[in-house]
């Protein structure tokens, strides 16, 4: 994890107690009542989802309401260390947590992970448990390069880790993701490495978790280049902002809530005219400010994430 990543971490999580006291109100009896999805009931094309990391301390019944509330369809859930759910503890948590978010209509469509090989502890339990659950697309861990190793060297390593995982995950029915993140050291960061490793080693089940922010972050003008290129391998449409700060050691992106920042909104649009069907999920990595900013920031980034995709 980043530095990024951990101040985002300590600045959008809370506590438990703390947010039942500021949703306690929100939550309507409506959102508590909502019936369940018919067996068999087709998802909606392109559900909008959140990352549930900002309220991840939260129950499955109180987050399963949070989200009936807010409006979104369900959550990206993390399985992964110091995630929602523990790798060693998914057998056990992760069908309570689908069982409380279908009661009420929602899902759990994307689990986010720290899988990079399959050979990983408790890899194989969390792959099995997603199938059955229906879950089927899996957000993997990040792949890092090296100073030390030529660049080709290294997206053969990666490709062939990402060969494996893809007929695992092609064996029950799973597709698996990298994210986009951007960074000097990320594999996925430049987009065409992820793309170049997918079509060179003929791998299947694996694409991107294609993040609109990092993508412009690492693309600045070129992102729709990048998207094209990416487009036909989405498995997950990751929708966030931000803008350039300059600091001590220079220029940095600082994310900030959606419509607000350098996210050109015409890839929502274009998003719109693919043909892509999967989750929208609408990642909050600014500071949230106290409970009831915190559901009032994500109610505006909801509103505005619609009217993009109007």
């Amino acid at each position: 994890m980043n530095i990024q990543d951990k101040t985002d971490r300590l600045s959008t999580s809370i506590s438990r107690r703390d947010f039942m006291r500021a949703t306690a109100l929100a939550v309507s009896g409506a959102a508590l009542g909502l019936k369940a999805a018919a067996p068999g009931a087709s998802p909606p094309a392109r559900p909008i989802i959140a990352f549930s990391k900002p309220f991840q301390t939260l129950g499955a019944e109180e987050m399963a309401a949070l989200v009936a509330d807010i409006g979104w369809s369900g959550i990206e859930c993390a399985v992964r260390k110091k995630g929602q759910i523990e790798p060693e503890r998914v057998g056990e948590e992760l069908p309570r947590l689908v069982e409380a978010f279908r009661r009420r209509g929602l899902d759990v469509p994307v689990l986010v992970t720290d899988i990079i090989s399959v050979h990983q502890p408790h890899a194989e339990t969390l792959l099995r448990t997603a199938s059955k659950l229906g879950i089927k697309r899996i957000r993997l861990g990040w792949f890092r390069y090296t100073a030390d190793r030529p660049i080709p060297a290294q997206l053969g390593d990666f490709g062939a880790a990402l060969k494996d995982l893809g007929a695992a995950c092609g064996d029950l029915g799973i597709q698996a993701g990298v994210e986009n993140h951007s960074g000097a050291d990320l594999f996925g960061a430049p987009i065409w490495d992820v793309y170049t490793v997918i079509r060179e080693q003929h791998t299947r089940n694996i694409g991107y978790c294609f993040d609109i922010g990092h993508a412009t972050v690492e693309g600045g003008l070129s992102w729709p280049i990048q998207a094209r290129l990416a487009e036909p391998y989405y498995i997950s449409v990751y929708m966030k902002d931000f803008i350039w700060e300059k600091g001590p050691e220079g220029w940095s992106p600082t994310w900030c809530p959606l419509g607000e920042g350098v996210v050109d909104r015409s890839f929502a649009s274009r998003l719109q005219k693919s043909g892509y069907a999967g989750p929208i999920c609408q990642h909050h990595e600014y500071p949230l400010g106290d409970q009831a900013q915190m559901i009032a920031h994500m109610r505006k980034d909801l509103r505005v994430l619609r009217e993009w995709l109007a």
